[in-house]
């Protein structure tokens, strides 16, 4: 029997650097055409390029599918797990 706490794994499944496939994602901070910023289960992530696009999100699942030309993928922070309030964005 699992955990109910336990974290669960996490894939990133990149194919031919246009198409991107992720799992355990908790939230989305912010995305436009070249850098998406969410958060997983083990940590910060923002994902780099040009043209970017969410073609789907469960937010169920946490599964998320990025498509356009993605050029990084950088894991942040592995201790922060979600957005920053006001005051922690301030000390940042």
């Amino acid at each position: 029997m699992q955990d109910k706490n336990a974290k669960t794994n996490q894939n990133l499944i990149l194919e031919n650097r246009k198409s991107l496939v992720i799992s355990g994602i908790t939230d989305v901070d912010s995305f436009d055409e070249k850098a998406i910023c969410l958060y997983t289960q083990l940590g910060e992530l923002t994902i780099q390029g040009r043209e970017l696009h969410i073609d789907s999100m469960s937010v169920e699942t946490g599964d998320m599918t990025v498509t356009g030309d993605i050029w990084a993928i950088v894991y942040g922070d592995k201790d922060r797990h979600g957005p920053l309030t006001a005051l922690g964005r301030l000390f940042r």
